[in-house]
């Protein structure tokens, strides 16, 4: 944060109006169509000028698995993405089931310093499903915990659900769910279907993921509690969820950006970077859920940035980890699959990359409508770029399923409380003394 004033000349708005954005000590001054200002000016004629973008799903891995990830590599891939805030997924080691964990792991995003990094706390002690994590002492913690989560597992039990919606109701949380029923999904590899059997990979039902959601909305309404589905795989789901909506019911939903432009036909060379869970599905599944964004049944896009060990996933497909890494490539494959195809616009993709996730979760900072005295949480694309996926990345994990892919869009800043993350492409050193 500096108290020097910046100014983004000529950005484009969500809705279309260009303007300059005065930037000063962390905050928006103002923002006008020609500010008559003095400072360091920033010519942004082109670019779309959005709230900084918000991951209600990122896995960080520390602490524990720092081979894989850490909270600084993981927060440098946040902001080249054009993230400003991220939700730190709680399967850590130890797992982030209590108030020392989440506390920790929220001090470390705040020394890295490049986005606000915001714990998850787990649903269950040790992820083991057995019994709650104290889940209020998370939420009075530092931290300021809101969402919790098991996830890579799932909450199968139907009555430790119940309890989980009900201890959350009492001051304003939510659960994230992980759709699986394990039952159903024993050694399972991939999509179930024709290919899966020609393959002779062990197949991954629709319905496991399908009867856990059907399942969960009707706790939610018995409770009146809220629910937020993570990772929503298939076109049965979306029916399912857009059911509930109508009814009342408070779930929201999230959708990763390889389920909306990935399918199961990519298995077909048992590479195992396409390994995910849940797993890649069908034209048909894709299509359903790019649609289901547009019409609002789901209400996010959400990374699920999952970095694995070289290790973990070059080796034979039945024994690699399951997950792809996202967060600098989540904006672009939102801009190819849905602005491009004409199903939302740029307000649309505000909402579900930044203000929607952060109205979830709480994020008072983060978010918001751009305006002035709010926090300068920026992110500027350019819509006109066509970049070829690389290798480079600020994560330390390769685990990239995009690469060699010519996606739309590419993020040209980030401002992160008034200070540059990424300016002109290029990610910039924090030093937070």
């Amino acid at each position: 944060m500096t108290n020097q004033r910046t100014i983004f000349r000529n950005a484009q708005l969500a809705d279309g109006h260009v303007v300059d954005i005065a930037v000063v000590g962390g905050n928006i001054e103002a923002i006008g169509a020609t500010l008559d200002l003095q400072g360091t000016d920033i010519n942004c004629e082109g670019l779309i000028a959005l709230q900084g973008l918000v991951d209600l799903h990122t896995h960080l891995r520390e602490p524990g698995f720092e081979q894989s990830e850490t909270i600084l590599t993981g927060s440098r891939a946040a902001a080249k993405g054009g993230f400003t805030a991220v939700h730190a997924m709680a399967n850590t080691s130890p797992v982030a089931d209590s108030a020392a964990v989440v506390e920790q792991v929220f001090a470390l995003g705040q020394a890295a310093g490049y986005v606000h990094v915001q714990p998850i706390g787990a649903v269950t002690s040790n992820l083991e499903g057995k019994q709650l994590a104290d889940l209020l002492k998370m939420n009075q913690s530092r931290a300021g915990v809101t969402v919790f989560s098991d996830d890579g597992k799932c909450v199968s039990d139907s009555l430790l659900m119940r309890r989980a919606l009900e201890y959350v109701k009492a001051f304003g949380g939510v659960i994230a769910q992980h759709a699986q029923d394990p039952n159903l999904t024993v050694n399972a590899q991939m999509n179930e279907g024709a290919l899966s059997f020609e393959l002779g990979l062990t197949g991954w039902p629709q319905v496991a993921e399908e009867a856990i959601i059907a399942r969960d909305v009707l706790l939610a309404e018995h409770v009146g509690s809220r629910l937020h589905i993570c990772h929503v795989s298939t076109a049965g789901s979306v029916e399912i969820i857009r059911w509930a909506k109508a009814r009342g019911i408070e779930v929201t939903a999230e959708v990763t950006p390889h389920h909306l432009i990935l399918t199961e036909d990519l298995v077909k060379d048992y590479n195992p970077i396409f390994k995910v869970n849940p797993p890649l599905r069908t034209e048909k599944d894709v299509l359903a859920l790019r649609a289901a964004v547009a019409d609002g049944t789901i209400d996010i896009v959400a990374t699920d940035h999952a970095p694995h060990t070289a290790d973990s996933k070059d080796c034979e497909f039945g024994q690699a980890a399951f997950g792809m890494i996202g967060l600098e490539t989540a904006a672009a494959v939102v801009q190819t699959t849905l602005i491009e195809t004409g199903l939302i616009n740029w307000t649309r993709f505000q909402e579900i990359l930044s203000t929607a996730p952060a109205a979830i979760s709480g994020l008072s900072r983060h978010g918001q409508q751009l305006a002035a005295g709010n926090a300068a949480n920026l992110t500027f694309i350019d819509p006109t770029a066509r970049v070829i996926v690389g290798p480079e990345s600020e994560s330390k994990s390769r685990n990239n399923p995009y690469l060699g892919l010519e996606l739309n869009g590419q993020i040209v800043h980030t401002m992160f409380e008034g200070t540059f993350t990424v300016k002109n492409n290029q990610i910039q050193e924090i030093h937070n003394d």
